[in-house]
């Protein structure tokens, strides 16, 4: 039993960070980006070339970070600049992405034991090299997503972060001040695919692998995250939502896990996801445009 707590807690941390992507395209900006499904294997494409290379573990971090940036610009410069609907934009990068990582990585891709990843490099070993891997992976991911989750609370209080939440609820008072909504909307898209693309490269560094497929299905996962923290703490002001968001990623991971140690198979995941993100729509009375601000 305390070995499926570490695990979901390792596996609801690292995919917190794309939850972090989801809450802001969806719950901040009010745009339905499935480019995220792109993005998410993206960063892992990167992540096990590089790594495969001989590149620096954490340095592919960074390399992650920066390929999301630029898919959520694709993005954004398609929607804004070149007035494609919001969800049409997201399509159309999520569908070439899909072709550029098979590019980047071919379908599968596994990383060799002998690599070292950010959870056995010497950095890492030096601080905690006397703790078993799974422990490792538990503080490493538990100092990643912790430091994104505080960078977006600074952010958010900023200037430029209430610019990003005002787009969402009230685009007009953006123009009134003089600001240029859409690059704004660009700005919220690049940082959103970069946090998701991020996550990928941890699941790349957990799993040492890379699938051209395991996108699918992560915008689900991450509305049903933002859905599920919201839910919980919508009478507590006091929470911050990227505070909801971890504990609404740990607790849907959770589920999943409880679900494959009963014995369901885990080529029933993505109906489970599907019927999980269903039960957390019934049960939270959220429905439709509603999910865009839960």
């Amino acid at each position: 039993m305390l070995d499926l707590l570490v695990s979901t807690l390792i596996q609801g941390l690292i995919y917190a960070l794309v939850s972090f992507g989801v809450y802001i395209t969806y719950s901040i900006l009010d745009f339905p980006d499935l480019s995220v499904d792109g993005s998410f294997p993206l960063g892992a494409a990167v992540t096990a070339v590089l790594l495969t290379n001989g590149c620096n573990p954490y340095l592919t971090l960074l390399a992650a970070l920066c390929m999301g940036a630029l898919a959520g610009l694709f993005t954004g410069f398609i929607h804004v600049k070149l007035h494609v609907r919001d969800l049409l934009a997201g399509i159309i990068t999520m569908t070439a992405l899909f072709s550029i990582n098979l590019q980047i990585a071919g379908s599968n891709l596994t990383v060799e034991r002998a690599v070292d990843t950010i959870f056995t490099a010497g950095p890492t070993m030096a601080l905690f090299g006397g703790l078993s891997l799974t422990y490792r992976k538990l503080i490493v991911a538990l100092i990643i997503t912790l430091l994104v989750k505080l960078l977006l609370d600074a952010f958010f209080a900023t200037k430029a972060g209430l610019l990003l939440r005002a787009v969402g609820d009230n685009a007009f008072l953006v123009t009134s001040l003089a600001k240029d909504k859409g690059n704004v909307k660009l700005a919220g898209l690049v940082i959103s695919n970069a946090l998701v693309a991020l996550g990928g490269a941890l699941v790349c560094h957990e799993t040492r692998s890379f699938s051209a497929t395991m996108g699918t299905g992560q915008v689900v996962f991450g509305l049903a995250t933002v859905i599920i923290g919201v839910a919980l703490f919508r009478r507590l002001s006091f929470v911050k939502g990227t505070t909801a968001v971890v504990v609404g990623s740990i607790l849907y991971k959770l589920c999943i896990a409880v679900a494959l140690d009963l014995g369901l198979p885990p080529n029933m995941m993505k109906l489970i996801t599907a019927v999980l993100f269903l039960l957390v729509l019934v049960a939270s009375g959220r429905k439709g445009e509603e999910i865009i601000h839960a």
